[in-house]
């Protein structure tokens, strides 16, 4: 079948799948020709189906989108809570969408920004929840604040990823479920106690906001003090 037919093969499917776990475990640098061995095919069967490697990148691509979000769909509701990457990690099946997902967080592109997006939508949606029903505290900017806690908790599991990457995208639900371990109770401290013993900087920086230094004008100068009221 040529790479022009939009219909699939199992042939199709097998290199594309192993595309997806070749691609999560080595990186988008890895060679058609590793791609053929992990699928037992030849390198010339793949460019017949494919076309190109930058082609099979696409399709792969658009299978991890998509089984990203039937994920959602199977489970909206812990997928919705801010349990997206437990959700894709704790099964065998999802692993390697995972593992691809966070080599496209590393190296950019369009599968890293929707899948950022599913899950700063995702955000959004359950810390307005969190502040209807009193748990969470309300923010300046309800969309900044979910955009931060998505680009936050992401960036650390990238980074420890990247410092100490899992031998095997298939076993990167244990790789997540020690990372839980390891950074969830500073999490939760930090979320549940805060850091700051007052809010002095916050006000200090909105008070910037509202009024920020003309050009020329140092921004470090001290603030002045308000007068406190006699007793």
């Amino acid at each position: 079948m040529s790479s022009t037919d939009g219909a699939s093969t199992p042939t199709r499917d097998r290199i594309r799948d192993a595309a997806v776990l070749r691609f999560a475990r080595s990186g988008f640098g890895t060679s058609v020709r590793t791609i053929a061995a992990d699928a037992g095919v030849s390198p010339a069967l793949v460019i017949h189906h494919f076309g190109s490697k930058d082609a099979l990148h696409r399709e792969c691509d658009e299978h991890v989108l998509a089984g990203i979000v039937e994920s959602k769909r199977q489970n909206m509701g812990r997928a919705t809570d801010g349990q997206l990457l437990q959700v894709l990690a704790e099964s065998d099946e999802h692993a390697p969408l995972l593992g691809y997902v966070m080599r496209s967080l590393q190296a950019g592109g369009d599968v890293a920004r929707a899948f950022v997006q599913h899950m700063v939508d995702d955000a959004r949606v359950y810390t307005r929840e969190a502040v209807a029903d009193g748990i969470a505290r309300p923010s300046v900017d309800e969309d900044a604040r979910a955009r931060y806690l998505v680009l936050s908790s992401l960036g650390t599991l990238s980074l420890a990823l990247t410092l100490h990457p899992p031998e095997d995208a298939e076993d990167l639900g244990a790789t997540l479920r020690t990372f839980m371990a390891e950074h969830y109770l500073p999490m939760i401290e930090m979320f549940a106690q805060g850091f700051l013993t007052s809010r002095r900087m916050l006000d200090d920086y909105l008070l910037y906001l509202s009024d920020p230094p003309a050009d020329g004008e140092p921004d470090d100068a001290p603030a002045t003090e308000t007068p406190s009221e006699e007793p």
